[in-house]
């Protein structure tokens, strides 16, 4: 099966020619060729590269640089602003760049912006218009997720994180998965497909973190397996779980069937994006 991770951030070190925005717990760098060389350590053939809005805000020439330097293991997704009134112009831009795959909104709650925010409508017909899935980052905020999503039925939305506000470093929150209910709500608009990426950090259990898999599978049955994207949030997540530790518990449960594993791992991801890495290779 080809194994596609629905999020992976890579990034240099914050100098000035680049530099970044915030300095979130991270590695002092992951580059393009460290993620790569995490991914071939345990077989994943290939990436959602999302450029770290906290570091980079809407500048995604790191992602470029990294997806010219590897194009076949990655797509990429840039950030766009909602306060930029030409944002259908970044958008058509965006879509001429090879080994671009979706744009992303940042909907949290800490950002107190108005899912009817005239800016949010404009992002979300431009995707439309340009052919792109929308990722959408409200997992402290899902009623305003939810509230977007209804507002935009032709839009494709991707929901980030599986919706629920995931810790930066341990231990996990004491109730980790009490946003559940709203995510399985969710599940009944057909514009949106989830993220399952960063379900490790919400394991109250050392790794192989087996007590995940009782809400995951609530959330399979909820969505379907050809609406649920894995992945690992690699950077993000390091202070809770390392790349192989993300990776592996997906690989070895025996949660899942074969033909399950093989959708949840990158057959939804590749349907969703409309990429996978044998296709780039092929170009």
């Amino acid at each position: 099966m080809t194994i596609i991770d629905s999020q992976v951030h890579a990034y240099e070190a914050n100098t000035p020619k680049r530099p970044w925005a915030s300095v979130p717990n991270w590695p002092d760098h992951v580059t393009g060729d460290e993620m790569v060389a995490a991914m071939d350590r345990v077989g994943v053939d290939g990436a959602i590269f999302i450029s770290a809005f906290s570091m980079y805000q809407y500048d995604a020439s790191y992602a470029v640089e990294v997806q010219r330097a590897h194009s076949t293991r990655f797509g990429i997704v840039k950030p766009v602003n909602p306060d930029d009134p030409a944002v259908d112009d970044v958008v058509a831009e965006w879509k001429k760049i090879p080994g671009a795959v979706g744009i992303r909104i940042m909907l949290t709650r800490e950002g107190k912006r108005d899912p009817a925010d005239p800016g949010l409508d404009r992002i979300a017909r431009s995707a439309v218009r340009h052919d792109f899935p929308v990722n959408i980052l409200c997992w402290d905020n899902l009623d305003a997720g939810t509230k977007l999503i209804d507002r935009h039925p032709d839009t494709r939305f991707i929901l980030d994180h599986l919706g629920i506000l995931q810790p930066r470093v341990p231990p996990a929150p004491p109730e980790p998965w009490a946003g559940l209910p709203k995510v399985l709500e969710l599940a009944k608009r057909k514009n949106v497909v989830i993220k399952v990426s960063g379900a490790c950090t919400l394991s109250k259990e050392p790794y192989p973190y087996s007590d995940i898999w009782d809400p995951l599978k609530r959330v399979f049955d909820a969505w379907g397996f050809d609406r649920c994207l894995w992945g690992t949030d690699w950077t993000r997540a390091f202070a809770v779980v390392n790349y192989e530790q993300a990776v592996k518990p997906f690989l070895e449960t025996d949660r899942l069937s074969s033909s399950e594993r093989a959708m949840l791992m990158g057959g939804a991801c590749a349907k969703a994006y409309g990429w996978s890495p044998k296709q780039a290779s092929r170009q």
